[in-house]
């Protein structure tokens, strides 16, 4: 029994190591060359990319690894998915392609969004694949089977933002579709070695660290801080950063929060760039076990208020299940604290417009799922 319960270890392991090194899925990896570079970052410490907060994320071993893992797999979570498939709204690609107005916005569910602004095109964390894992096998499909529109008839795409490099944020199936329509990838220090591993060429790569500022046009990017982590794999954990990002032009500011446990550097965001006409803030996949690492729904109206943002959209819901509260858990809590700090929230369907300068959607269109 133990001889055969040691060759199926075994063979577990040479799988995963074999599935590691070839598929092409996991990225890249950090190199000690870049190691060295990433020294001069106060967000890097002994080979590994550190948040401000000490001891955050958590020190987990394999017992924790698995114990969280069985409570995942098999808890059973009320309405912890959609009853049906969510539908979407159709997007038409000639109108995206030939759109020069204000500023506006379309979901695609989870964290990924297209946005126009200053007759710019800019993808932000666009996952479209259908499981936020390395492979199909390996997860459940996302609410919605169907998307807004098809990347092949997407218009050309000045600029993709990335906030770190998890599966539900960093899809290699997406990039790889998106490769040839993007000019420029802006990521946080050490996420280009993945888009290198891909194909992508590194003069449109541009990485980087927390404060710092890329100019596009009229658009100005800046790679503000995030509490979470990082990693693709159980042996680069926190090899490369994670963010937020701020856009703004002439007339308008956008945050984007990527994901982030709540902390003291929403203030200092909305100090330094507030206030924003538009907030994109995490708002799903919480559990006590993880409480530093993700907000919980009142956590993500307060850094809301934090950022001084004029309007609100709660995201990081909506789209795959990666926690163990109800699908709608979300953004009925949120809705709840958001109204009694009177913050203004929009919840668009997927593929539906969000125009700056308009009224915005506040259909509560998941009662019907």
């Amino acid at each position: 029994m133990l001889a055969t319960l040691g060759i199926l270890v075994i063979t577990l392991v040479m799988v995963y190591i074999l599935f590691v090194r070839f598929y092409p899925g996991f990225g890249g990896d950090v190199s000690k060359e870049q190691k060295t570079v990433y020294t001069a970052s106060a967000n890097f410490s002994n080979g590994k990319f550190i948040n401000a907060k000490p001891d955050v994320p958590e020190k987990t071993d394999f017992g924790k690894i698995f114990s969280i893992s069985k409570k995942f797999f098999f808890t059973k979570t009320p309405n912890g998915s959609p009853k049906r498939d969510i539908e979407v709204q159709k997007l038409d690609s000639i109108s995206l392609a030939n759109y020069t107005g204000v500023p506006r916005l379309v979901w695609f569910g989870h964290s990924a969004f297209l946005l126009q602004m200053a007759n710019k095109n800019i993808l932000i964390d666009p996952m479209f694949g259908k499981v936020a894992a390395p492979h199909e096998w390996l997860g459940t499909n996302r609410f919605n089977a169907a998307m807004p529109i098809a990347i092949a008839q997407m218009p050309a795409i000045d600029a993709v933002l990335i906030s770190h490099d998890h599966y539900d944020h960093l899809d290699y199936p997406s990039i790889k579709k998106l490769a040839g329509k993007v000019k420029k990838f802006y990521v946080p220090l050490g996420v280009g070695v993945h888009l290198l591993a891909w194909g992508i060429p590194e003069q449109r790569i541009v990485e980087l660290d927390w404060w710092q500022e890329a100019q596009m046009g009229d658009l100005v990017f800046a790679c503000t801080p995030a509490q979470h982590f990082s990693g693709r794999k159980f042996s680069n954990g926190q090899s490369t950063l994670w963010s937020s990002w701020v856009i703004k032009s002439r007339d308008h500011r956008l945050f984007f929060s990527g994901d982030s446990g709540y902390g003291p550097h929403f203030k200092e965001i909305g100090n330094a760039y507030g206030p924003f006409d538009f907030a994109m803030m995490e708002c799903g996949q919480y559990n006590k076990m993880w409480p530093d690492i993700h907000m919980f729904p009142e956590e993500t109206a307060q850094a809301a208020v934090d950022v001084k943002a004029a309007q609100m959209m709660p995201i990081h819901w909506g789209g795959f299940k990666l926690a163990l509260h109800s699908w709608t858990d979300p953004i009925e809590r949120v809705l709840n604290k958001a109204k009694a700090l009177d913050v203004p929230v929009t919840t668009p369907r997927i593929g539906e417009y969000i125009t700056l300068s308009e009224k915005m959607p506040n259909e509560s269109w998941w009662t019907a799922y």
